[in-house]
């Protein structure tokens, strides 16, 4: 729905803009009664939610899903939230932090995309069956709350991409409110003259106008309407109306860094954020959202990016577009940017280290030296050799393979790379053989390369017929964005006039 919209848009601001608030007001304030207040504000939702199979944690950046809520209890139901009682959430995205801590995207996930939702928790502490082809924006009413159920979206986005999820965070329609009102409003650009009747088309009536032509700053009600407005802008689409939330986004992120370290601005800011959060509990303290806080502020606007998962219309509801949204996911696994770069991170002194794949240029194979590191090898595809092929490539490096054989399941697009305690470094050693890998830590000990037909395509193996639902690999590569994604990405510091509406 149209308020879910206006709290994912709420939501990006508030998960860039929060934690440089929260930093801000700490240091300027100094207050102990100050920090008090800011925690009291802050509710964390139940953990016990989140799925027992969740990816690994991977070495490179941060993810964080930003949910928006528009449940119309409390004090949304004066706001135009959803009808009832139950939490809705028509907009998520998921912003992923460079572990350079230079570079973020934010990844926008359309309400109605189909996807499957992995078993979720209820209410009375009994599970779900799972269920496939489901709307996304259904995960977060399942248990019929208020309060919504964020674990359970969670759970659906990590099914999704794959990716683990570090932190969640969910806003309202009454903290976007309060917020955009603290920052002094923020800068849209509307196309058309805007009535009432845009706005909700089931009224009968044009209305009295909202939004008259031009640019213009909105704030309170009045951005909760432009952030939720689809009909009356544009070619009337929930993926035009995504394209100007995120500029909106983008709009209030630049708002907030030109007004600088002001405790007379983020003060209120701050406490707009906190009042309508409910996150983690890996978020759910002053102290928490300070360390987070530190991790952004030094991300340049235009290296803050907002695009959405490739996708396509299946009726009137959207599918994920392969494969290029595998090629997304694999990206952000990499730590590469959109447009390419190794964004891995640096280390003391400055000095970049080795991300936790190999970087856009690979080393050449004979600089790979893994004396001493024992590696097992299994075939995740239907393409026969290919487990035998990658431990070959292994052994020629010096590697020790104590196994190969087949995965338990064989549908892997993309080389996943799992190592146990201890051997994370031995594990981007072996990722420098094969680029676009996806390497995460697990509790098991040891090292296990599960080849996916991104090393097939790269000229593993032998070729064999692959089952009729396999994606055919990226004919930019494997793990390879299109440079349109590059080309069309918003960043948060461009013209709140350009790009605003999808066809």
């Amino acid at each position: 729905m149209s308020g879910g919209r206006g709290k994912q848009a709420h939501h990006r601001v508030r998960t860039a803009t929060l934690v440089v608030v929260t930093f801000v007001v700490l240091l300027a304030a100094g207050a102990g009664w100050l920090w008090l207040r800011l925690n009291g504000n802050i509710s964390t939702f139940d953990a016990d939610g989140l799925s027992k199979n969740r990816p690994g944690a991977g070495v490179a950046g941060q993810n964080v899903l930003v949910i928006g809520s528009d449940s119309r209890s409390g004090g949304n139901k004066d706001l135009g939230g959803g009808e009832g009682d139950v939490g809705r959430s028509d907009t998520a995205f998921l912003l992923h932090v460079y572990r350079d801590r230079e570079h973020a995207v934010a990844v926008s996930i359309p309400r109605d995309t189909l996807v499957d939702i992995p078993p979720c928790r209820l209410p009375d502490g009994s599970w779900t069956s799972g269920r496939t082809r489901a709307m996304f924006n259904s995960a977060f009413s399942v248990g019929e709350s208020a309060k919504g159920n964020p674990a359970c979206t969670q759970n659906t986005v990590e099914k999704l991409t794959g990716l683990r999820v570090d932190h969640t965070v969910v806003v309202d329609f009454e903290g976007f409110s309060a917020m955009t009102s603290a920052v002094g409003g923020v800068p849209v650009c509307v196309p058309k003259d805007v009535y009432q009747g845009d706005l909700n088309p089931h009224r009968g009536s044009r209305g009295r106008l909202l939004f008259p032509k031009g640019q213009q700053n909105v704030s309170g009600q009045q951005a909760l309407d432009y952030v939720r407005v689809r009909h009356g802008i544009g070619d009337g689409s929930d993926i035009g109306r995504i394209q100007r939330q995120q500029a909106f986004v983008a709009g209030m992120v630049k708002k907030v860094r030109e007004q600088g370290f002001n405790p007379a601005t983020l003060l209120p800011l701050a406490d707009a954020a906190t009042k309508s959060l409910t996150v983690d509990p890996g978020l759910g303290s002053a102290d928490k959202l300070l360390s987070f806080a530190m991790s952004l502020k030094g991300i340049d606007l235009h290296n803050i990016k907002f695009i959405t998962v490739p996708w396509r219309y299946e009726g009137d509801r959207v599918d994920i577009v392969q494969p290029g949204a595998d090629a997304l996911w694999a990206s952000l696994k990499a730590d590469r940017t959109i447009d390419g770069k190794d964004a891995g991170g640096k280390g003391p002194g400055g000095k970049r280290q080795p991300g936790p794949t190999a970087p856009a240029s690979p080393a050449a194979p004979e600089q790979v030296s893994g004396e001493g590191v024992s590696v097992s090898v299994a075939n995740g595809t239907r393409v026969s050799g290919l487990a035998a092929r990658a431990a070959a490539e292994l052994e020629k490096h010096g590697f020790a393979v104590s196994d190969t054989g087949n995965a338990e399941v064989r549908d892997a697009g993309i080389t996943v790379i799992e190592f146990g305690p201890g051997r994370a470094a031995e594990a981007r050693t072996v990722a420098r053989l094969f680029p676009g890998a996806y390497v995460h830590g697990v509790a098991a000990n040891g090292i296990t390369v599960t080849v996916g037909r991104d090393f097939a395509a790269a000229g593993g193996g032998t070729s064999a017929a692959p089952e009729p639902s396999a994606p055919a690999p990226s004919a930019a590569g494997p793990g390879t964005l299109s440079a349109d994604v590059a080309a069309t990405a918003r960043s948060a510091d461009d013209d709140p006039c350009a790009n605003l509406s999808y066809g």
